[in-house]
């Protein structure tokens, strides 16, 4: 039985992203910012900052289905 601990992680897939904020304000560990670039809709997509308690919250209010919590490669 392997007892590790499998890492996951938020992954946002930018060209999905509209920018609506919605994952940013709901988020309890606001580990989610506006990038600074621009994505091919011409809108800052949200972008993970790296640390949160992967509760899931931003994957379920995502109205674009853009974010996903993944196992770590």
């Amino acid at each position: 039985m392997d007892k590790t601990k499998t890492k996951k992680i938020v992954k946002i897939n930018f060209e999905f992203c509209k920018a609506c904020g919605f994952c940013s304000y709901f988020c309890p560990d606001k580990a989610l910012e506006f990038d600074e670039g621009f994505n091919s809709q011409s809108v800052h997509p949200v972008k993970w900052k790296g640390e949160c308690c992967l509760c899931g919250q931003c994957y379920l209010v995502c109205p674009d289905g853009a974010i996903e919590i993944v196992k770590e490669d």
